[in-house]
């Protein structure tokens, strides 16, 4: 399952650097505007402790975790929907992605320039809502008047459906409000949506990159994107990018954990956005353990056996007959697959079972 997240932002809020951290892959990171001229793409690990206490068990050849994937996408500049500052391109970008990371500077530095001259957060944020709104309300217009003829022409309920999600989300953007804060209620209507691939109906995190003073706590300005962040429903994170660069550059686990200790942080900034984001996704993880290899697999939640069964290989979900399911915290009690057998902590699984986050499967198929 490939998923993508995008980091977006204006100039110099310290997107690179935060790329940087959560990536072997090493962008530019400099002090002037666009010094990311392609997006930068790496594939990073989601990290998750039970994969290594279930191989302590199991003694596998080797762990496996599971992957998301993180573009960071050059600066976004006001203008962008018109095409300034290459903003057609980045974009395009934006439209691949998942999800988007909206990093904001959230720190006064007189050495690091702002490409608008002054330290605002919530100027910035707006900056590239309206941008990513205005590109979308292109892509809806372009649609409109040809839907409105097509749904007023015989009894096409198709049509008629598709010129009633291009006139709500018209009205929201036209509000200046971005497409995800309108909820469609039947499947048809969330797949035409999903169909038209909109900018500001991808699912946002706010990512606040503040100082080192502010690591722990955050600080005015956190509190203000907070406040805006509510409003939508939306998810933020505090993190101090200059500390990630650091931490990334130690060696050892140990020494990055003595470090976050002396900073009074129980984890990386960097862990908290990878686990932020996968949630973002409305993605779990199930897992299988065998002698070849313990290894996390992604998942929708709500997901039913057949389909996380395609996850691994189409053929298991072609040809699913049953899951055997042992809840982790079972396995881990109980020691072994045999033990949870014994034990009766295994369990048979058809065709209508919801994988829950943690699940140990294995699954018998015929094709």
């Amino acid at each position: 399952m490939s998923l993508k997240c995008g980091i977006v932002g204006l100039p110099n809020v310290g997107k690179s650097t935060l790329f940087n951290c959560l990536s072997n892959a090493k962008a530019q990171a400099a002090n002037f505007p666009f010094c990311t001229i392609e997006p930068n793409l790496g594939v990073i690990t989601v990290p998750d402790e039970r994969l290594n206490v279930l191989a302590k068990l199991v003694n596998p050849q080797r762990i496996v975790p599971t992957t998301v994937e993180i573009v960071d996408i050059a600066g976004l500049v006001k203008g962008a929907s018109k095409g300034e500052g290459l903003g057609n391109k980045f974009l395009a970008n934006i439209r691949e992605c998942d999800a988007v990371l909206h990093v904001l500077r959230c720190f006064d530095d007189d050495n690091v320039v702002h490409v608008d001259g002054s330290v605002n957060p919530l100027r910035d944020k707006e900056i590239i809502d309206t941008e990513l709104q205005l590109k979308d309300l292109e892509t809806i217009e372009s649609r409109y008047s040809k839907a409105e003829k097509s749904a007023k022409v015989g009894g096409n309920m198709e049509a008629k459906l598709t010129f009633e999600v291009l006139k709500r989300y018209k009205e929201v953007l036209e509000q200046g409000k971005s497409a995800r804060s309108v909820a469609f209620e039947t499947k048809d209507e969330q797949k035409i949506a999903k169909e038209l691939c909109l900018l500001t109906a991808k699912p946002v995190l706010y990512v606040c990159n503040v100082d080192e003073a502010s690591a722990k706590s955050g600080n005015k300005y956190v509190e203000i994107i907070k406040q805006e962040a509510e409003k939508e429903g939306a998810e933020i994170l505090v993190v101090a990018a200059k500390i990630e660069a650091d931490i990334a550059d130690l060696e050892t686990y140990e020494e990055k954990m003595l470090f976050l200790s002396e900073l009074g942080l129980d984890e990386s900034g960097v862990v908290r956005l990878i686990k932020s984001a996968y949630k973002l996704l409305d993605l779990q993880t199930f897992l299988t353990a065998g002698e070849t290899e313990v290894r996390a697999w992604t998942f929708h939640k709500g997901s039913k056996a057949p389909v996380c069964a395609g996850v691994i290989h189409s053929d298991f979900e072609k040809g699913f007959i049953r899951a055997e399911v042992i809840k982790y915290d079972d396995y881990i009690r109980l020691g072994s697959e045999q033990a949870c057998k014994e034990a009766g902590k295994m369990n048979v699984e058809g065709k209508d079972y919801i994988v829950q986050d943690g699940d140990i499967m294995h699954f018998r198929f015929n094709v």
